[in-house]
């Protein structure tokens, strides 16, 4: 992989205005797009409007953490543009002040069910069926986001992430809440590293975006393998986060709606300009 911009979007001031520009294109293209995304979570289907509706609640939560004073009367559009001006107003290091005393905490319960887990796992498992593209056209997409530290992309797909950025040896900052912890956490995803996943990968799904999840000392605390195959006139994602067996079972339920809701809005974004 080559090396990767490490600099902050929010910082690069000549590109953030063109950046910006077009993620506001697609926040509203989001609100209008007619692809097709169904959501299967625990063998049962999720109605679009109730991934929506938790999207907004989230976004809601996130809006007053960053020093927002949303009225609660918003529509999802307006909210996720809030959202995403916080963000951009207070740059990665900023958010890294903000939550740094939530982050202190967080850490090291990570780290400590992590070792008690043994490297044993629960899986968070969310599937989507998409009625247009194609799987390796959203895996490319994806991957592509990744590798050139499109921050915008990454960060308008869910209130929940706070920072996402790519370092120089490929490795990806996250700092978002995940399933239904009241904290914020922060780990890094290695996508070229797939040696400690425990979730096998599905030879019905040829294309894949997997890799190591790893808190900063290095110690290994889960992965993610989301993995799609084209199906009908699109292509069904299964998307699969590992956490440590000991962490509490209701956080990795809750973090099934995460992942619907932050890869519809991918699948939406990277489809969008197809859309009728």
């Amino acid at each position: 992989m080559p090396v990767l911009s490490t600099q902050p979007t929010q910082l690069r001031n000549s590109e953030l205005a063109g950046s910006l520009a077009r993620v506001r294109w697609l926040l509203q293209e989001l609100s209008i797009v007619t692809i097709n995304i169904r959501t299967f979570i625990g063998g049962r289907e999720i109605p679009r409007g109730q991934v929506l509706d938790w999207e907004r609640r989230r976004a809601l939560v996130v809006l007053k953490r960053l020093g927002g004073k949303p009225t609660g009367n918003e529509d999802l559009v307006t909210l996720r543009n809030q959202v995403l001006d916080r963000k951009i107003a207070l740059g990665s290091n900023g958010i890294r002040q903000l939550l740094q005393h939530e982050l202190a905490m967080s850490q090291p319960v990570a780290n400590f069910v992590a070792r008690i887990s043994y490297g044993r796992r629960r899986f968070s498992v969310t599937e989507l069926l998409v009625d247009r593209g194609s799987a390796s056209e959203f895996v490319d997409w994806f991957l592509k986001r990744t590798e050139l530290n499109d921050e915008l992309a990454m960060l308008a797909a869910s209130p929940d992430h706070y920072v996402i950025q790519t370092n120089a040896n490929g490795a990806q900052e996250v700092i978002e809440t995940t399933g239904g912890s009241p904290l914020v956490g922060r780990f890094m995803i290695d996508y070229q590293d797939l040696s400690s996943l425990r979730s096998p990968p599905d030879p019905a799904y040829p294309y894949q975006a997997a890799g190591v999840a790893k808190a900063e000392n290095g110690l290994v605390i889960g992965g993610v393998r989301h993995q799609f195959r084209n199906e009908g006139l699109g292509f069904r994602a299964k998307l699969t986060v590992e956490f440590p067996t000991m962490i509490i079972p209701g956080a990795v339920s809750a973090h099934r709606w995460h992942l619907a809701s932050e890869f519809s809005n991918w699948i939406e974004a990277a489809f969008a300009p197809l859309s009728d």
